[in-house]
């Protein structure tokens, strides 16, 4: 236990628990909010903050404000052979995606290849829990999800494109620890200014702008987020808004640009089997052996180690899992405010 007004370590098994209450309680469906708290606390387990725990009061305000659909029925409205494509009618993001990323796993086994796109869903969350499922089926994955402008267009003042993330998992000869790739295409997820937030903490330079495109360290002033490598980072953030929402018409940029909508999201899960390949069955053999020699490489001057993909995440999953997960002040009490407007009882270690 911290010292107050500090973070607090909380069990994964109660933080859990704690989230899919809050969940149910904001208008959650039962089932959605036990799938929507195992993602939050994926990404809290592993270090991710700004995609945990502290985005519950956020999405119980979406339900309220009617951008999430808790009675949410996804259907398929498109597709061809290895390609489908669903209407998430506003389902919560982590339902969406995993219906996404089942299709997805499917439609692999059939045809090598499963590309599933889901239309008009809501936040996602940390993509690599899907790209990591998909991994854990032994095949690989990719996944993508498109949003709202939420960062700066290189060489523009204003947002222009969102922070578009990409996760690619590949299954290794140790099923628990595939090789898995996340990132987001901004210089830093729009959580880690939440989570600064609420750990009342300055910003660096080079993550975010105010309301005058100036750049700024204050979290509370922040207007928009910096792309990440400047062109490359609003590119490759572009191009995934064409894969995720051009292509199957529903064009999010587009809408919310022009008239200052809220267009919601969508999502892409990609299965691939290494057996349509011609890798498997020493695939994942192969996939390991590519570690171990990445792995073996003379370490940089001033590095502690040659890190995989994952590796980090997956190091300090364990130590979490058996430490408890730190959570902030900040977040603690406003997950607290919602505790006592919906009736939830807190949990001991938390109270």
């Amino acid at each position: 236990m911290a010292a107050p007004g500090g973070p607090r370590r909380v069990q994964a098994a109660i933080l859990e628990a704690y989230a899919r209450d809050l969940l149910a309680a904001g208008g959650f469906a039962a089932d959605h909010a036990e799938a929507t708290a195992r993602m939050l606390v994926w990404a809290n387990l592993r270090g991710v903050e700004s995609h945990g725990v502290l985005r519950i009061p956020r999405y119980v305000e979406m339900v309220e404000q009617g951008l999430i659909n808790p009675a949410a029925a996804i259907r398929q409205v498109a597709g061809k052979g290895a390609v489908a494509v669903l209407d998430a009618d506003k389902a919560p993001g982590a339902v969406a995606m995993n219906t996404a990323t089942v299709r997805a796993i499917a439609d692999a086994r059939v045809h090598g290849i499963g590309w599933c796109v889901v239309r008009r869903i809501t936040h996602a969350g940390a993509i690599g829990i899907y790209a990591e499922a998909i991994a854990a089926a032994g095949l690989v994955g990719l996944v993508m999800t498109a949003s709202k402008p939420l960062m700066i267009y290189h060489g523009a003042r204003t947002e222009g494109v969102s922070t578009n993330p990409l996760a690619i998992a590949a299954p290794s000869a140790d099923p628990g620890r595939p090789l898995l790739f996340d990132m987001s295409t901004a210089s830093v997820a729009a959580g880690k200014i939440t989570a600064a937030k609420d750990a009342g903490r300055a910003i660096p330079l080079g993550w975010a702008v105010d309301a005058e495109g100036r750049e700024t360290t204050d979290p509370a002033a922040v207007k928009a987020v910096l792309p990440m490598a400047g062109p490359k980072g609003t590119g490759l953030s572009l191009m995934i808004e064409v894969l995720a929402s051009v292509l199957v018409g529903n064009p999010l940029l587009t809408v919310a640009l022009r008239d200052g909508s809220e267009p919601g999201g969508n999502g892409i899960a990609v299965a691939l089997d290494p057996q349509a390949f011609g890798a498997a069955p020493g695939f994942t053999a192969s996939v390991s052996d590519l570690a171990a020699v990445i792995k073996a490489l003379p370490v940089a001057a001033g590095a502690e180690a040659v890190l995989l993909p994952g590796e980090r995440g997956a190091a300090e999953r364990a130590r979490r899992l058996a430490a408890g997960i730190p959570v902030a002040a900040g977040t603690l009490n406003r997950l607290a405010a919602l505790a006592a407007k919906h009736g939830v009882p807190v949990p001991p270690d938390l109270a």
